[in-house]
């Protein structure tokens, strides 16, 4: 793999207030692909790139995405958690979007080597990381709806700090009940680009009424529980962990994975399943919703305090994380950042 250094480095952010998203490393990996084949990758200086305005992905959104993390402890050990998952997620993504899938074992290993150019760049604070972004968009210069042929792959790093300006105090969400974010057979269980843009209106109404997040229904009923846009749910009835089952409009979260193992692993109850908004209020009102919580890359763990429904905001746990939700945070970030043995075998080693 060709390896090209910049020649003016960026300078660093202070990593104990790095937000999400918004500092950038010093470089990116771009692999083309033309011909039916995928070229070699190189490592390049981080960089705009330059597109046609006729552009496939700018007018038909043929793109997808993926989010992962890598971590420095103190005495410099680099690791990334599940990229092999992330990147077999991104290949389902790919033929779901007739897009070329990728190598993923050559592909984590160009990674290690992206990440090891810009190991400078990993945050050690507590609650930080190196975020990953690997993305991928149709490139053919020309207007016409139908599969691109030619693609651009790339992957930018980013150090970042809690995805919540809160950190884990309880988030507040809104059920939408009007909006849908993806119906089945359509394209929920990628992570392509559509599906956010979807969910940014409704995003939007629920912050301006001070809601972090939305809730989304099924598109058919509008009665069953499904992901918010940026995690996966769940609930905890009465001693009980549930989260909605994977019916093909619910992205496969990494995250929901892995604490749907850890809780099997560990013999503690745990359903997937339909959930519907009326269970959550019966539970609610006899005093059965012990906990809510989100999972996704970005948050890791995120409790849920407050759900509106219908106009009403339920509250959970009396706006406090509950024992397992914040079990679940400290075994997750516990396993990322070294401090208990990966018996799942998801730590990958970077250097």
């Amino acid at each position: 793999m060709k390896i090209t250094l910049t020649q003016q480095k960026k300078a660093k952010p202070d990593f104990t207030k790095l937000g999400f998203g918004k500092y950038f490393t010093d470089h990116m990996l771009i692999m083309d692909y033309k011909d039916g084949a995928w070229c070699e990758p190189e490592i390049v200086p981080y960089g705009s790139f330059s597109l046609d305005p006729s552009t496939c992905v700018l007018h038909y959104g043929q793109g997808i995405f993926e989010g992962l993390k890598a971590y420095k402890n103190a005495e410099g050990k680099i690791t990334m958690f599940r990229p092999y998952d992330n990147f077999k997620r991104m290949n389902r993504s790919a033929e779901r979007l007739c897009m070329p899938t990728i190598d993923v074992d050559k592909m984590v290993e160009w990674l290690k080597e992206l990440i090891l150019v810009d190991e400078e760049w990993i945050p050690t604070a507590p609650s930080t990381a190196l975020y990953i972004r690997p993305t991928m968009v149709a490139t053919d210069a020309m207007l016409g709806v139908h599969p691109g042929h030619t693609y651009r792959f790339f992957i930018i790093l980013s150090p970042v700090g809690s995805y919540y300006p809160n950190g884990l105090q309880p988030t507040k969400i809104l059920v939408e009940k009007e909006y849908v974010r993806a119906p089945l057979g359509g394209t929920g269980e990628a992570k392509c680009m559509g599906n956010y843009a979807a969910s940014l209106l409704a995003g939007d109404i629920a912050n301006k009424k001070g809601y972090e997040q939305v809730l989304w229904l099924d598109s058919n009923e509008h009665k069953y529980v499904e992901e918010v846009g940026a995690m996966n749910m769940f609930f905890v009835f009465d001693g009980v962990v549930k989260t909605p089952a994977l019916v093909g409009s619910i992205l496969p979260g990494i995250t929901r994975d892995s604490v749907l193992q850890i809780l099997r692993a560990e013999g503690k109850p745990v359903e997937e399943c339909r959930i519907s908004v009326d269970e959550i209020v019966a539970m609610n009102e006899a005093g059965k919703l012990d906990e809510a919580f989100g999972s996704g890359t970005a948050a890791v763990i995120s409790p849920v305090g407050v759900l509106n429904i219908a106009g009403e905001d339920k509250i959970i746990n009396n706006f406090e994380m509950g024992p397992i939700t914040s079990y679940l945070y400290d075994k997750l970030t516990g396993i990322q950042y070294g401090r208990y043995e990966d018996t799942f075998g998801w730590v990958v080693k970077v250097n």
